[in-house]
């Protein structure tokens, strides 16, 4: 096994505990103060007259069908264009065009945070008809520095977007996002809702205390107990009571072997868990060290953080922002990552998307039937915007 340098320089290597309103969080050293882009929130563009707008942007939305729509994932594609972009002193990010050069934008937003971007994420898209955004936020993929979680918070990640979009010359985009992606996507249409032309959504993840709870401490492992014994078993009993502190604890460590153990157990329990039927491609991709390390800390410290959002539900309680916005959430009804209590939560706060329940999927987007409706849905707005 390869010798990994711990990530002394560029991580906070000692759980510290932090108050966030009247309750105490457990988190990588970051405390909470109002970002530019909690700011930015507060003066966003007013909807009160949301529903008139909503109204007339999407009111056929909710009632969308994929019959008579491709729902073929597209063959593989390489990028015409790559490139790094220095979003600061710090941290460079990769970036790539696919497709149509001059086609309709789509950003594509990845999921962890800390998975990273594949090949296989451009396939969603038509390549005669959409110009196709993909990169690696901070710390993940080809981005540099590797698992770096300095300087790394969702507010930052808002920022690097609209870097991105300005570097590209593009005026206004859609959204595309799943998992960790959809809590970027909402955040990001929530912060610049003017530079969103659609917003397309796939396992939902609000970041709140009962999500991170269910997955990592008690509630998954009901259903998966037996990849959960060894994401348990990594720690010890009388640190069994917050699994998220005792991962932290090891995964900032100065000692890169115990990063990289406690890194493996970690990703497995996701990968183990991410489709209704195990997928093992999924599965050997929590035995990549490079993969696993990035995966891991980055995780655990937007989730011992909660995100960097000042309260718990507030994505929920920003949605008045975007429902002028045309809006598609697709989830599987077997989603144990991200299970569907926060779909249904998000649709009943924004009634004005279309929500569809995948009867026979789990998590991935990568699992057939959910590719093939979120391809359809891509289509819908292709043949929406041909006709107009």
């Amino acid at each position: 096994m390869p010798v990994i340098k711990a990530f002394s320089s560029c991580g906070i290597k000692k759980l510290e505990f932090f108050r966030w309103g009247n309750q105490r969080h457990c988190g990588s050293g970051v405390r909470f103060r109002p970002s530019q882009g909690v700011r930015r929130m507060e003066t966003a563009v007013s909807s009160s007259d949301a529903g008139q707008e909503a109204a007339a942007l999407v009111s056929k939305m909710k009632f969308l069908s994929i019959a008579g729509l491709r729902t073929e994932l597209y063959p593989t594609l390489e990028p015409y264009r790559t490139g790094f972009l220095k979003v600061s002193d710090l941290h460079t990010l990769y970036w790539e065009e696919s497709g149509n050069a001059k086609g309709e934008p789509v950003v594509f937003l990845h999921g962890g945070p800390g998975a990273g971007t594949t090949g296989s994420n451009r396939r969603f898209f038509d390549p005669k008809w959409y110009r196709i955004i993909l990169f690696d936020q901070r710390g993940a993929g080809k981005s540099t520095p590797h698992a770096c979680v300095e300087e790394n918070t969702t507010w930052d990640l808002v920022s690097d977007i609209e870097k991105i979009r300005e570097h590209l010359c593009i005026d206004k985009w859609k959204v595309f996002g799943g998992s960790w992606g959809s809590t970027l996507a909402l955040t990001y249409a929530q912060t610049h809702p003017d530079r969103v032309t659609a917003i397309v959504l796939r396992g939902i993840f609000l970041l709140r205390k009962k999500e991170i709870d269910w997955f990592y401490q008690s509630g998954c492992s009901a259903i998966y107990p037996d990849a959960w014994e060894p994401y348990r078993d990594h720690i010890p009993e009388e640190e069994r009571n917050d699994f998220l502190a005792a991962y932290n604890k090891r995964l900032f460590s100065d000692d890169s072997e115990v990063q990289l153990a406690a890194a493996k157990c970690w990703t497995n329990w996701e990968m183990a868990t991410s489709y209704l039927v195990p997928n093992g491609d999924s599965l050997k991709r929590g035995e990549n060290d490079k993969f696993s390390l990035a995966f891991a800390r980055v995780e655990n410290h937007y989730f011992s953080n909660k995100g960097f959002f000042p309260e718990d539900s507030f994505l929920l309680k920003n949605i008045h922002k975007i429902r002028h916005i045309p809006g598609v959430i697709v989830q599987g009804r077997y989603d144990v990552v991200c299970p569907m209590m926060s779909a249904w939560e998000l649709h009943k706060a924004w009634p004005e998307a279309a929500f569809k329940v995948i009867a026979t999927a789990g998590h991935s987007a990568n699992e057939q039937h959910i590719s093939s409706e979120l391809v359809a849905v891509m289509e819908h707005f292709k043949n929406v915007q041909k006709s107009s």
